[in-house]
């Protein structure tokens, strides 16, 4: 039993040291340049119509889809994996009625030019 609370005593020393270290943390994090899918790129015009800015990152972009979609109801309520697309998300799913959840990222892709 002494074991286990020693074990504990030990963390809970490492844990309280390491509170300024923690707070630092954040600041330092802001710091550090976005990679991957979190960097911004440019986007294509019609992407550009839809959002309303000249760049953005993939994982921002879905979740703006996303907030239109439920904005205006437009998921199917028998099936909600399924979209049925009014006309600003026809302008970026290349004029499609529906479109299943899954493939919202797959179409997304042409609106993301690769950059040399």
């Amino acid at each position: 039993m002494s074991r286990v609370l020693g074990g504990c005593r030990v963390l809970m020393a490492a844990a309280r040291a390491g509170t300024k270290e923690v707070a630092a943390a954040p600041a330092a994090a802001a710091s550090k340049p976005k990679l991957g899918l979190l960097k911004p790129r440019p986007v294509s015009p019609a992407m550009k119509k839809f959002l309303g800015v000249p760049e953005i990152s993939r994982v921002e972009a879905v979740k703006k889809i996303w907030e239109h979609i439920k904005a205006n109801q437009l998921q199917n309520p028998i099936n909600k994996r399924e979209i049925c697309c009014d006309e600003k998300l026809k302008s970026i799913f290349n004029g499609r009625d529906k479109v299943g959840m899954m493939e919202i990222a797959k179409l997304l892709t042409p609106h993301f030019p690769k950059s040399n």
